[in-house]
This record gives structure tokens, C-alpha cells and sequence, in this order.
């Protein structure tokens, strides 16, 4: 009877070569998940407060912006349209979606509420002074096809489309440009939530 098994110096390379088989997977998969499903944002500002937090951690779902359609009040992250961020260009912003294309976005009526197509929206999210409406600068847009209007939640510190209406896309998010829809945020862990 003959012994079939491989001598013993050839099972420290089969190991080695599993591992590197292994990490490749792993990393193949982790980058799939990243550029098709799911990214982690971090918020470096306050313009989104109280909602987000100055160092929150979100997870995005990627999927929003090509397969799920966007939909009033989401959350989304997207890349700068042109001139949002002076000397960061590269930089990714996160607003609230208001006004979706074919809406007319406009504030505030005698309450100091924005309209939608006409309609007050109910704005639990938002952070202004007692008696302030839900925006000091006023504005009255329709939306064109493939774009979006977005609003940070704290309004008094958002330089979101209110703020370039003068600027590329006058002031609207091309779709795009969306990256996704925030999820989830799971950074620090006494903030974790759904969004």
C-alpha cells in the first residue's frame, strides 16, 4: 500500500495559496458591495442638523439613484453640481429632497411653510428659531426634468439650492449626480438609526 498524500513541503504553499485566493474574494466582493450596493458617508458639517450630526457615519444605499426612484423627504447624498463646495470640488454633499422634477417648489405661504405643487409640507426635521419660517430666503422653481431641489434641514446653516440659484443648474441637483439615498446612520454608536 502506498502513501498518496502530497510530501509536507508543498502544504505551506497550498496554504498560502488559499489565503491569497481568499483575499482577493473578499476584496472582489467588498468592492462589488461598494460600487453596486452600499457606501459610508461622514458629515463634516452642520447643515443637516439635527437630523445628522457633525461626525455621523451613514450608510448609503447606492441603488437609490439608478434603480429605486427618489421620493419627497429622502435623504441623498450626491456629488457637488458645480460651485457648492469653493476649494473642494471633489467633495460629496448630503441634502433632503424637496422638490422632484415637474414640482413647484416655492416658500413660504403666511406660515412660513414651503410648497409643494401648492401644498404646505409637514417639515418635522427642520431646525429654525421659534417664529422663523422654514426659510428666510425666499424662492418660487419648478423643478426640470432630470433634476432635483434639495434643503438641508437646518436652515439657517445649509448652503443648499436656495443658495445657487444664481449658479450652475440654477441652483437644482442634476439626478446624475445622485450617489444614493441615506440609510442608516451607524456612526457613533449612541446615534445609530434608521433614517
Amino acid at each position: 500500500m502506498t502513501d498518496t498524500a502530497p510530501p509536507r513541503r508543498h502544504r505551506p504553499f497550498r496554504l498560502l495559496r488559499d489565503v491569497v485566493v481568499v483575499v482577493l474574494i473578499a476584496l472582489l466582493v467588498s468592492w462589488g458591495v461598494r460600487t453596486y450596493l452600499v457606501r459610508s458617508f461622514y458629515i463634516p458639517s452642520a447643515s443637516m442638523e439635527t437630523t445628522l450630526m457633525i461626525g455621523d457615519r451613514l450608510v448609503v444605499n447606492v441603488l437609490a439613484s439608478s434603480v429605486m426612484p427618489l421620493h419627497h423627504g429622502d435623504i441623498v447624498v450626491f456629488s457637488d453640481p458645480g460651485g457648492w463646495l469653493p476649494g473642494a470640488p471633489d467633495q460629496d454633499l448630503v441634502k433632503r429632497v424637496i422638490g422632484l422634477p415637474g414640482d413647484t417648489v416655492s416658500c413660504c405661504d403666511a406660515e412660513g411653510r414651503v410648497l409643494v405643487n401648492g401644498e404646505p409640507i409637514d417639515e418635522p426635521y427642520i431646525t429654525v428659531p421659534d417664529g422663523d419660517p422654514a426659510s428666510l430666503t425666499p424662492f418660487d422653481v419648478t423643478v426640470p426634468e432630470g433634476a432635483l431641489w434639495v434643503l438641508g434641514d437646518n436652515r439657517e446653516d445649509s448652503a443648499d439650492s436656495r443658495a445657487h440659484q444664481s449658479g450652475p443648474y440654477d441652483g437644482f441637483v442634476p439626478e446624475d449626480n445622485v450617489i444614493g439615498r441615506a440609510f442608516v446612520i451607524f456612526w457613533p454608536f449612541d446615534r445609530i438609526r434608521w433614517l
